[in-house]
């Protein structure tokens, strides 16, 4: 079985790749993702999964007007960014193999790579067991360290529910007080 690593950056993947084994463990390079034995490991390419526009709410909501303000959706909805959403596909695909069994979040270090992860996740409707490495230093040392003592997904709650907060509220500030 393995582990799927998903960095935020495709720099960062290869830094991992090499830290954590490289082409003498077995990890190769398969396209835009390595692979070994018992680990997988790729990135996104910053944020890859937005929250629907008011348009994809109703189409008519396209057109700036003011009676149509303010603009609240009952539910926040993600979609794939477009220009992204072959990177997004292949995340998906890695994340749904039968043979990864846990997912290592190492996007970066704070509010928006727990964002830029989590909203892959949700979107990927993944269900498998999260762990967070969490790398304040990018030698080899220490992402060795972050992936052999990750966190846990429910330690990075309060984060994600941070991260989520701001990105509605920037949603909401954003739409209605540019149209306004």
């Amino acid at each position: 079985m393995k582990k799927l690593i998903i960095a935020e950056k495709p720099s960062v993947a290869a830094d991992l790749a090499k830290a954590l084994g490289g082409s003498a463990a077995g990890l190769n390079k398969k396209g835009e993702y390595y692979e070994g034995d018992d680990l997988v490991i790729s990135s996104a390419i910053g944020h890859l999964v937005e929250l629907f526009m008011p348009d994809d709410i109703q189409p008519k909501l396209k057109y700036w007007k003011m009676d149509t303000l303010p603009i609240v959706p009952d539910t926040f909805q993600l979609k794939v960014i477009p220009k992204t959403k072959r990177k997004f596909n292949e995340l998906k695909t890695l994340m749904k193999r039968k043979d990864v069994t846990d997912i290592y979040n190492a996007c970066d270090a704070g509010r928006e790579g727990e964002l830029i992860f989590t909203y892959i996740y949700e979107l990927a409707k993944c269900a498998k067991p999260v762990h967070r490495m969490w790398m304040l230093s990018m030698t080899p040392a220490a992402l060795r360290t972050s992936f052999e003592n990750p966190r846990t997904g429910d330690d990075m709650l309060r984060l994600q529910d941070a991260a989520r907060c701001r990105s509605e509220a920037d949603w909401l500030i954003g739409i209605n007080g540019t149209r306004a």
